[in-house]
């Protein structure tokens, strides 16, 4: 499949979506695009030469690939199976890739869903944030088989700079609920001892430096402590709500495969008691915030 002869579909342009879709219009892809939101379609046609798309009907009948970045996997499965859905409108032989961040047995059900339509599908979740979606540099995780993402692989590529297959289809969103809850699960544990370490007099600033240069480090005090969490601005571009739902994910694939993950548990407890607490729009990265609040730290 040459990238030239394909006409792409884009559904969900958001955040993650807007600069994921703008690198594969920048890299030669010609797109048809939707979104939910009034204007925002025509936005992006604007401002890269895309095709608005007038339903997502219009849409399926155009696209021979449709890539998916949508916030959750009830939405997925609306856009996909519902009654003004893309399924009915597809052409035998399509192939939908979705990006979003779902319920890896939920992917599994739409996909034998999709095949009684003669569509394909390949699950294909991202991680790395908004700064890595504008640079075209997210990891990218696939489900799906082998001769599907190799057919697609130059489109990813404009997207990702780690592609990996992580096995067969569900597979990419079971990786990335996981990557999540580790993710969230080191996060937390470096928010707790940049808190201790101001009891001792350590400057959070110095406290994350010291991580950094040692064995503790991890994505959180790499990339999220200075920018977002110690500079009071809490604004990563992924939310607490997205990431208790993944942890949540991650919980029940636990539960369904018999695993014994006690830190799991107490880790979906926190954030969802964070998420009771803070804005419904909070960052994820303002878990600190509540945390401080229960501690009672002012650490700044």
């Amino acid at each position: 499949m040459r990238d030239q002869d394909i006409l792409v579909g884009f559904v969900g342009l958001g955040n993650m979506g807007w600069p994921m879709a703008r690198n594969l219009a920048t890299g030669g892809i010609r797109l048809v695009v939707a979104d939910a939101k009034d204007g925002v379609a025509e936005a992006f046609a604007a401002e890269t030469g895309a095709i608005p798309a007038a339903s997502l009907q219009e849409l399926a009948h155009a696209a021979a690939v449709i890539i998916l970045m949508l916030p959750n996997g009830d939405i997925v499965r609306e856009v996909l199976l519902g009654d003004n859905g893309i399924a009915p409108h597809t052409n035998t032989g399509n192939l939908v890739i979705d990006m979003s961040s779902c319920d890896p047995v939920g992917t599994q059900e739409i996909g034998k869903a999709l095949a009684e339509h003669g569509v394909e599908m390949l699950d294909a979740p991202v991680s790395g944030g908004v700064k890595r979606a504008v640079t075209g540099e997210l990891a990218i995780m696939i489900g799906g088989e082998q001769g599907l993402y190799e057919r697609v692989k130059p489109l990813l590529d404009l997207m990702g700079n780690k592609v990996f297959r992580a096995g067969p289809l569900g597979a990419g969103h079971a990786i990335k609920a996981l990557n999540n809850y580790v993710s969230a699960a080191g996060l937390v544990a470096a928010a707790d001892a940049v808190r201790i370490a101001a009891r001792f007099g350590i400057a959070p600033g110095d406290a994350i430096d010291i991580l950094n240069a040692s064995s503790g480090r991890n994505n959180s005090t790499e990339v999220k402590f200075h920018q977002f969490i110690l500079s009071e601005t809490y604004n990563s571009g992924f939310s607490l709500s997205l990431m208790a739902k993944d942890i949540g994910i991650a919980l029940e694939m636990a539960k369904e495969k018999g695993s014994f993950a006690p830190l799991l548990t107490q880790c979906l407890n926190l954030w969802r008691e964070a998420g009771d607490h803070l804005p419904p729009d909070t960052d994820h990265t303002g878990i600190f915030k509540y945390l401080q609040e229960r501690d009672g730290s002012g650490v700044r």
